[in-house]
């Protein structure tokens, strides 16, 4: 059966009221002249009848509309491709609602050129979403920008101790965790190193990843070890030369953990040393190359964030923030995918 969804009009809140759709007009704008038990009848049927105003039709009359600028990495990290493109999708929808969209490229592993892109954003933008670093300078750039009246959301990374207005990704902790178990579960009982390979150690979605990574290796999987993780900045190059390093200095490595990105220099550095089929790799987002990787049986496992639902899910929470109106949570929430060579979308 389909239901049918209706939605109140201010002529049903007027004949609800049993005033004029003028007089329903002047309370809900608070214009003067209307006597105070009026107000308090249309106010009554407003709440019988469950009335919204329509966001959009009000920007309309008004002659309002929205910008929001999207803060994202420089560099040419696949993930974050990707998830601008899904921006690029998002902002179509947001032109429809009066509200407009700018990507910034930065580096946003130095909190210095971080805070001051975030510092140097002008009156224009109503809203931000910035993949964030948890450093003291970017979150009181945040902070300034949220006193200026402007609505903040992270997206991938988080800040929380910042005044952002909410944390656009998945639970990184728990991703880590899922990463130690899968690793754990592959390992089979073998016994050896584990290597760690981070974008950066001061990305909080790399931080947590690897601590909970640590938590469940250590605790459930005492044959592994894991080393100490070494940074590869999200770069295809850095990340092989790492992961050279670790098959030299660690001949009983039997894993990779790859937190971030480049995971195409893992791969090229484990074929190389003819490693690609026994070194155990658990990484992160399904990219046209991790998908590959996974086929090819040199990538174990991937855990992944879908970067629609992100770049959605950002764009409502700024523009219901901007116009008043509610969100869903449970809408929300970015859940973790994992994906293996069988169960490839």
């Amino acid at each position: 059966m389909i239901i049918p969804i209706t939605r109140i009009t201010l002529q049903d809140v007027a004949e609800e009221a049993g005033v004029s759709l003028a007089t329903v007009d002047r309370v809900l704008n608070r214009r003067p002249g209307v006597r105070a038990t009026t107000v308090q009848r249309v106010q009554s049927a407003i709440d019988r009848l469950g009335y919204r105003p329509d966001p959009l039709a009000v920007r309309l009359a008004r002659k309002e509309s929205y910008r929001f600028c999207f803060i994202m990495p420089a560099g040419i990290n696949r993930f974050m491709h990707l998830l601008e493109e899904q921006i690029g999708a998002a902002a179509e929808w947001l032109a429809g609602q009066r509200a407009f969209v700018e990507v910034k490229r930065v580096d946003v592993f130095d909190p210095e050129t971080l805070a001051c892109a975030i510092e140097g954003l002008d009156e224009r933008y109503q809203g931000v979403a910035v993949v964030a670093l948890d450093h003291p300078k970017v979150r009181a750039a945040i902070d300034d920008l949220v006193g200026r009246g402007v609505a903040v959301v992270t997206l991938v990374s988080d800040a929380p101790a910042s005044r952002r207005l909410r944390y656009v990704g998945i639970d990184n902790t728990a991703a880590g965790r899922t990463a130690g178990t899968l690793m754990g579960r592959f390992a089979g009982g073998r016994r050896g190193s584990v290597g760690v390979v981070a974008g950066s150690l001061a990305l909080r979605d790399h931080a947590e990843r690897q601590l909970g990574f640590f938590q469940v290796i250590s605790a459930e999987y005492p044959g592994l070890k894991v080393l100490q993780a070494r940074e590869g900045r999200d770069d295809i190059g850095r990340t092989g030369q790492v992961v050279q390093e670790l098959l030299a200095d660690n001949p009983d490595l039997v894993g990779l953990y790859n937190v971030g990105a480049g995971l195409e220099g893992l791969a090229a550095a484990l074929r190389e040393r003819g490693r690609d089929q026994d070194i155990i790799v658990v990484g992160h987002e399904l990219t046209p190359h991790t998908r590959r990787f996974l086929l090819d049986g040199i990538v174990d496992a991937v855990i992944n964030q879908d970067p629609g639902h992100e770049a959605r899910s950002a764009a409502r929470l700024l523009l219901a923030h901007c116009s008043g109106d509610r969100i869903v949570p449970e809408q929300e929430r970015i859940r973790i995918d994992i994906f293996i060579r069988d169960n490839l979308p």
